[in-house]
């Protein structure tokens, strides 16, 4: 009988420990590179294209830095687009436990873009601040363009794309999971009001009857030091 508790109680702490491990290692961001139909508005006409998109979170400070990644261009320019002058900006649709939208953007062309040419979109950068714990998705959202000083293509996604990343946001001060602030105890030191309880008194009878003892072990103390003497 000993022996089969002893196995019993170690089985237990065995799927215990097995499960805190689950829960430790669940991963913090879930990400999938999505297909988005974009229907894009251009100075030429009506283009579209399916582009994969890749977002992506890595914690900064208070918040996180969100990247947006095309694998595919979504348009094309009928005159060649010299260095520097294609900037693309993008919005990502917030759901589950935040709304709103995040804009990311990406850098300018660093080479002449020929014409006729799907224009590579690359990688697109933002902030997200979160205002509170929670899952977050990221949706992507419409896709600008801006080339020769205008924007030159406003692209929307028209298949309904599912969320290219599902963020678990956690750590946020006064977020959804954060313990409840303390109670107010009536303040401290010398506002806080004389107390007049039982327990009170016990205490400050307590406090009284150590003040008695170190003064009779004071006296105690002075005698031997003067038979001493």
């Amino acid at each position: 009988m000993p022996n089969r508790r002893r196995t019993t109680a170690a089985l237990t702490a065995a799927v215990a420990v097995a499960g805190g491990a689950v829960l430790a290692g669940a991963p913090a961001a879930q990400a999938a590179v999505v297909d988005v139909n974009y229907a894009c508005e251009t100075k030429i006409g009506p283009k579209s294209a399916v582009s994969p998109v890749d977002i992506k979170a890595v914690r900064s400070g208070s918040g996180y830095t969100i990247t947006m990644s095309f694998e595919k261009g979504v348009s094309d320019s009928p005159v060649e687009l010299p260095k520097g002058v294609m900037t693309p900006r993008a919005e990502l649709v917030l759901g589950g436990d935040a709304s709103g939208r995040v804009k990311v953007t990406g850098k300018p062309n660093t080479a002449a873009i020929p014409p006729d040419t799907p224009i590579s979109i690359g990688t697109l950068t933002g902030t997200f601040t979160p205002k509170k714990n929670g899952k977050v998705t990221f949706t992507a959202g419409v896709l600008t363009v801006h080339a020769l000083g205008m924007d030159a293509a406003v692209c929307t996604p028209k298949n309904n794309p599912k969320p290219s990343l599902e963020l678990q946001v956690t750590g946020v001060s006064g977020g959804s999971d954060a313990p409840p602030p303390a109670a107010d105890d009536g303040g401290s030191g010398d506002e806080q009001l004389p107390k007049t309880g039982p327990l009170d008194s016990a205490v400050a009878l307590g406090t009284l009857g150590g003040t008695v003892l170190l003064t009779g072990a004071a006296g105690v103390l002075w005698l031997t030091r003067r038979t001493a003497r």
